[in-house]
């Protein structure tokens, strides 16, 4: 039945059943949409409350018209990425994705966790972003360089850990570097920050015979089979900007054969005569190993802050910061690709 508004009872006076029913027995009503809403409730009474699960509105009947009920602040949804380790040099393994941290409604987070709360800011409020560089490239032997943090207001996306070299362990990180190769030892991949991704790829004696891959948002990194050096561990897929796009994907380690990089900007690892391949630029993807010294490591990528928010809202960036802004359906999307700088709100 649908709902009655508000009416003002008189001390004796008896309640009938349609009455209870439309008065006492509502609470806010749920619709799918605004056409269903108008179905259902042909005659709105001023002050008549809904909420309208297509825009996720609680709005409020003023007399005439159905308008959105506000404390004065709005929703951000967000995904943060770090920046991806660079692969390691001689026998390198791949470098690890950037950390993987993410509210977007439906969509998972790194590490196999769901997403997060969005955050919820005012009008004046104020946040910082900055943007993680990828670990550079290495040409000789060693250890590769780990990508730095992404920052969105108070969360962190750590950057992801460097490949490893002969002998050598991957690095930790958001995603965990993969191993390096050995004639004598088992090495492990690097740890991953809990909830932004995955460990970095092991080399076993005896069992692989190249270096390992680089972790992934979704998934630890590859191991070797045969020389054929280890897949990068996959990013995870998000369509915050409007399409399907997947990032922090970890680094393949290098081989006579170089393993691929991982879905979501991984760079492939390179053999005795091709260089490890850098991660896709903006997805936190980790850098390829080099199999041999004086051939160059891929280099992580950068990192990436992207926000959904209402089109109503507008940002005020700082201009130490590179950004840009598309709108659609009810929502803005800022993708911020450089820098570090404040950021206002204002409603």
């Amino acid at each position: 039945m649908a709902a009655g508004g508000f009416k003002e009872f008189v001390a004796g006076e008896t309640l009938d059943e349609d009455e209870i029913n439309d008065f006492l027995m509502q609470g806010v009503l749920v619709f799918a949409g605004a056409a269903a809403r108008g179905s259902a409730i042909s005659s709105p009474v001023e002050g008549q409350f809904s909420f309208v699960t297509d825009t996720d509105t609680l709005e409020f009947y003023d007399g005439s018209a159905w308008v959105e009920f506000s404390t004065g602040g709005k929703l951000f949804e967000h995904l943060c990425i770090g920046g991806g380790g660079g692969g390691g040099c001689s026998n390198g393994g791949g470098g690890g994705a950037g950390g993987y941290h993410s509210s977007v409604t439906g969509e998972n987070s790194g590490g196999g966790v769901s997403a997060y709360n969005a955050v919820y800011f005012l009008d004046g409020d104020e946040f910082l972003v900055t943007i993680g560089a990828g670990g550079a490239a290495r040409s000789t032997s060693g250890e590769g360089n780990p990508g730095n943090d992404s920052i969105f207001y108070q969360i962190g996306a750590q950057g992801g850990g460097y490949g490893a070299s002969t002998n050598t362990t991957g690095g930790p990180g958001g995603s965990g570097g993969g191993a390096g190769a050995s004639g004598s030892l088992t090495l492990a991949g690097g740890a991953a920050r809990v909830q932004q991704g995955f460990a970095g790829g092991v080399f076993t004696l005896g069992v692989h015979g190249a270096p390992s891959a680089g972790g992934g948002a979704s998934a630890i990194g590859g191991s070797a089979v045969g020389s054929t050096g280890g897949v990068g561990g996959a990013g995870v897929s998000s369509s915050v900007t409007g399409s399907s796009v997947a990032r922090a994907g970890g680094g393949g380690g290098s081989g006579t054969t170089g393993g691929a990089g991982g879905t979501g900007g991984g760079g492939a690892g390179g053999t005795s005569s091709v260089a490890g391949v850098s991660g896709t630029s903006n997805t936190g993807g980790g850098g390829g190993g080099s199999i041999t010294n004086g051939i160059s490591s891929g280099a992580g990528s950068s990192g990436v802050v992207i926000l959904k928010y209402p089109d109503t809202v507008s940002l005020t960036v700082g201009g130490g910061l590179t950004s840009s802004t598309a709108t659609s359906g009810g929502f803005k999307v800022t993708t911020f690709t450089a820098g570090t700088d404040t950021v206002t709100v204002s409603i």
